[in-house]
């Protein structure tokens, strides 16, 4: 082998190993890869769509309400969520309709479910902060997160309060099934 055709091969090898260690920086500390697993966030989400995180976000920004985000549940589940309350917020629900600081919040994400129901049913039951875990306000680096599929979602009227640091980062693409790529915008409210 000559000089040059060596220099180029290992000019390619260089090259390849620069390209891995990118890619598992990228993963490891920017963006990450998740499955969701049932249907606790439907219609938003679905049981099988794959999902590009972006893990840095919060490290240099802070979270928004009704930002959709995974987080580590337990030691070994993470969940996807969205957040409701952020920390010193209080939280009603009250006939079917947010209550944020007391004032009344829109959740578009949720008529797809609210115009299924039969008339007179609710999709989320009346509960308060204060009823659901003993503290009026969402504490300090702590978040409360809700499915959007209200009647069948383990979220924080269960476990509670999410602790910050648990957060992976915020739902960034969906994309698969490639019919359903996304974006995922937030959604400003006025």
């Amino acid at each position: 082998m000559s000089q040059s055709t060596k220099r180029e091969v290992w000019s390619w090898i260089r090259a390849g190993a620069i390209a891995i260690l990118i890619a598992f920086l990228v993963r490891q500390f920017i963006f990450s890869n998740y499955i969701v697993r049932g249907e606790s966030m439907m219609p938003t989400l679905q049981d099988g769509n794959r999902l590009i995180v972006n893990k840095i976000g919060y490290t240099v920004g802070t979270p928004h309400r009704f930002d959709v985000i995974v987080f580590h549940a337990t030691e070994t589940e993470d969940y996807v969520k969205r957040i409701i309350g952020l920390p010193g917020d209080s939280i009603t629900y009250k006939n079917d309709q947010l209550y944020v600081n007391g004032k009344r919040v829109a959740e578009p994400y949720l008529q797809h479910y609210k115009d299924a129901l039969p008339p007179g049913q609710q999709l989320t039951e009346n509960f308060n902060l204060k009823a659901k875990t003993g503290k009026l306000r969402v504490p300090e680096g702590k978040l409360w997160v809700m499915g959007d599929n209200r009647q069948n979602s383990e979220d924080s009227r269960y476990f509670g309060f999410v602790d910050q640091k648990s957060v992976i980062g915020k739902v960034s693409i969906r994309y698969w099934p490639l019919n359903e790529w996304e974006i995922m915008q937030s959604i400003v409210l006025p």
